[in-house]
């Protein structure tokens, strides 16, 4: 053989080995090897995820963080992410999962891959100044505030389109930011879910925002890139343990103050 083809096939069999390399990836190894996870948790979205008087992470979602990190046996990093950004820091791989209140969508999930639903969330409209809700139909005219790019922006934006409504759907950033709008009265309806205002109702009880219709109840999983099927399993099972072990339903109910519904399987 010349050379130049002992060569060629020397560089071609280093390119089929990198090729193998690459296609056995394992995530889930990856994070037990560098013993360290790091999870997106949206920190504006009480009870999910808050920060405290004291500057301390809390909240339901950071709770579900801890709780995997430990189980995994690796330590937690979590990054701070809003609605619009939860899929492209997977995708960019700024954090290895995303667990922060994040309803499981047949659109979402043509990017990215989800756990079995470990909670579940709730889409209402919601008013302030006693304005009442009763059909769709009384959003006529309406200024309707949400979160950009979160699944209730999504929900009211089609309603609105399936049923002929005439309403101004006004995006804000991320929840703080429209929550604030809406107890400082720029709009007086809310599309959000119920559990987020208990905070901010016991906060603001002069300016209570009231859940006046539910729209649709959607389970909640967390995020993974695709093409990880080792990672997606021991996720899949952790979230099927901790559910029979009433471990995720004690978090749940410790800061929404509501259960879990019975049967969370039948939201796979």
């Amino acid at each position: 053989m010349g050379i130049s083809k002992y060569m060629t096939s020397l560089i071609a069999l280093a390119a089929l080995g990198v090729s193998a390399v690459t296609a056995s990836a394992d995530q889930l190894a990856d994070i037990k090897a560098a013993k360290t996870i790091t999870i997106g948790v949206d920190l504006g979205q009480a009870p999910f995820g808050m920060v405290d008087g004291e500057m301390k992470q809390v909240g339901s979602d950071v709770a579900t963080a801890e709780l995997l990190a430990k189980d995994l046996g690796v330590e937690l990093k979590i990054v701070s992410v809003a609605p619009a950004n939860r899929i492209p820091y997977l995708m960019t791989k700024k954090v290895d999962a995303v667990i922060a209140s994040f309803s499981i969508t047949d659109e979402r999930k043509k990017t990215i891959d989800f756990s079995n639903p470990y909670a579940v969330i709730q889409s209402a409209v919601a008013t302030t100044g006693g304005l009442k809700v009763s059909a769709l139909k009384d959003l006529e005219g309406k200024e309707v505030a949400v979160t950009r790019g979160s699944t209730n922006d999504q929900i009211i934006t089609k309603v609105a389109e399936d049923e002929g409504l005439n309403i101004t759907v006004v995006r804000y950033d991320d929840n703080a930011t429209a929550t604030n709008a809406v107890v400082s009265g720029q709009q007086d309806v809310y599309v959000v879910a119920p559990s987020l205002l208990v905070p901010v109702n016991a906060a603001n009880p002069d300016k209570k925002i009231e859940p006046q219709l539910t729209l649709k109840t959607f389970p909640l999983g967390i995020g993974l890139r695709k093409n990880e099927p080792e990672f997606k399993a021991w996720l899949d099972q952790w979230v099927t343990d901790n559910l029979a072990s009433g471990k995720l339903r004690e978090v749940y109910k410790t800061y929404h103050g509501v259960a879990l519904p019975d049967d969370m399987a039948s939201f796979n």
